[in-house]
């Protein structure tokens, strides 16, 4: 019989439950990583919440056991839980529901990012964290009393040289690695793109050009969603989705709706059609990550026959 394991992680403890009722709660150390592997031994798929990185060594023993495990998001497993008729919550709960997730749901098991991918991934939120602080300060120092504008200021200098730090360490990742160096160099080739998007796609979206264009942009979150029901035809709209990716995307389709030939035609098309500019600029959000995906993909040049094609 295939057997399926949740675990619910925490900082101390790690809370199996299997399919076939055996429950466990192991210490989260050597030795409970050790016997939640024999515990496992043989699991049809463990599924895993992400919660913040704490999860990453049990998901990593497992997979290096050669235990499938996904490692998904609470959100999806939340909602699950609430149309099972599960609104109590505790660990062992938590990995019970994640062990009917797992049976009932079945998400894809990926292997985990290797040290490399999650120092790209970590040097990239970092550059963004930065960024986001820098507007924060920049808007302070606007409406700044005398009394605290200099302090203000050396915080904006400070972070500026942060971010300066941060973007030759993101250069320097990319650069020593060579498969890496090469889908930069097929990423920032189409016109708009950055070296901003092209690190947050090679950090955030490794999958980039193994899928369809229609994956791509469901998991980036960029493609449109029916809500009908009956006679009523709802508004489409996007949401969830690589959050990280969606905000690179927009700043990048920004420049692309302006300086890409191909996108800044697809963009016009759409306003003399009557759409919002925003609704106009979500579909270039989405043709971008389209032609991305197959650049990729193809391992070709930016043109304007991948235009086309894509």
């Amino acid at each position: 019989m295939p057997l399926y394991v949740g675990l619910d992680v925490s900082r101390d403890a790690l809370d199996l439950a299997r399919s076939d009722g055996h429950a466990a709660r192991l210490c989260h150390d050597d030795d409970g990583l050790a016997a939640l592997v024999a515990l496992c031994d043989g699991a049809t798929l463990v599924v895993i919440e992400a919660t913040g990185g704490v999860e990453r060594a049990a998901a990593a023993e497992l997979v290096g056991a050669g235990v499938p495990v996904a490692v998904v998001n609470p959100r999806q497993v939340r909602d699950f839980a609430r149309a099972t008729g599960q609104l109590a919550k505790t660990d062992a709960l938590d990995a019970a529901v994640l062990a009917r997730f797992a049976e009932a749901v079945g998400p894809e098991a990926r292997p985990l990012p290797d040290a490399e991918q999650r120092a790209l991934a970590a040097l990239v939120a970092r550059r963004r964290q930065l960024t986001e602080m820098l507007t924060a300060e920049r808007s302070r120092l606007r409406t700044a009393e005398p009394a605290v504008r200099g302090s203000v200021e050396a915080v904006i200098a400070f972070l500026e040289g942060q971010k300066a730090d941060a973007d030759r360490a993101l250069a320097e990742a990319v650069e020593a690695s060579a498969a890496w160096r090469e889908r930069d160099d097929l990423l920032r080739s189409v016109p708009g793109v950055g070296r901003v998007l092209s690190a947050t796609l090679l950090a955030d979206l490794p999958e980039l050009g193994r899928l369809t264009g229609k994956q791509a942009a469901a998991l980036v979150g960029v493609a449109p969603l029916a809500r009908d029901s009956g006679r009523l035809r709802g508004h489409r709209t996007t949401w969830g989705g690589r959050a990280p990716v969606r905000r690179a995307l927009y700043m990048a389709s920004l420049s692309a709706s302006r300086f890409n030939p191909a996108l800044r035609s697809f963009y016009e098309r759409l306003l003399a059609r009557g759409k919002a500019r925003k609704v106009a600029l979500v579909a270039v959000m989405r043709k971008l990550l389209v032609l991305l995906n197959a650049v990729v993909r193809d391992g070709r040049r930016w043109d304007e026959n991948v235009a086309a094609a894509a």
